[in-house]
C-alpha cells in the first residue's frame, strides 16, 4: 500500500521507478526512482517502528542515490526517522513529502553503473512480462 502510493506520487512528477532493485553492494532497495534529469532517489519503506529498528542497512543506500527517503504510513510516528533522510507518508492512493531529503550527488562512475543496472533490470522485467503475456494469450499494448 505504501509503495503503491509512493510510486503514484513520483509518477506524477515524471519519475520512473523500480521496486526491489539489487544494488552493486548486493543490497536490495525497496524502491528506486529516476527523475527526468537523471536524479536517483532511493525510498526505504518502513511499515512499523519495529521494522525501522530492525533495519541497520539503510545508511549504505546513500552510496547509490542522490537523495534518500523513508516512506511509511500515517500510524508510524515520524520522529523515529533520521533527520538527514527525507520522509514520505503514503497510502495506496498517493503520498505526501513531510520532509525533503538532503541531496548528495553521486560520483559519475557510480551514476553510470547505476543507470545501466536500472535500464537492464527494467528491460529484463518488461521482456519477462511480454513473454508471460504471450504464453497467457493476453494482448499487451505498450506505451510509446
Amino acid at each position: 500500500m505504501v509503495r503503491r502510493g509512493v510510486e503514484r506520487y513520483f509518477d506524477k512528477l515524471g519519475y520512473v521507478s523500480l521496486a526491489e532493485l539489487t544494488l552493486a553492494s548486493g543490497r536490495r532497495c525497496d524502491l528506486i526512482a529516476l527523475s527526468p534529469r537523471g536524479v536517483f532517489v532511493i525510498i526505504e519503506i518502513k511499515s512499523s517502528v519495529e521494522d525501522f529498528r530492525a533495519d541497520s542497512k539503510w545508511p549504505e543506500y546513500n552510496e547509490f542515490c542522490d537523495q534518500l527517503y523513508f516512506a511509511t504510513h500515517a500510524k508510524v510516528p515520524p520522529e523515529i526517522f533520521p533527520q538527514q533522510a527525507g520522509l514520505i507518508v503514503a497510502d495506496a492512493y498517493g503520498a505526501e513529502v513531510l520532509r525533503e531529503s538532503e541531496t548528495d550527488k553521486l560520483a559519475a562512475a557510480t551514476r553510470k553503473a547505476l543507470m545501466l543496472r536500472f535500464a537492464r533490470t527494467a528491460s529484463s522485467r518488461l521482456a519477462a512480462l511480454g513473454r508471460f503475456a504471450e504464453k497467457s494469450g493476453l494482448a499487451v499494448e505498450l506505451p510509446d
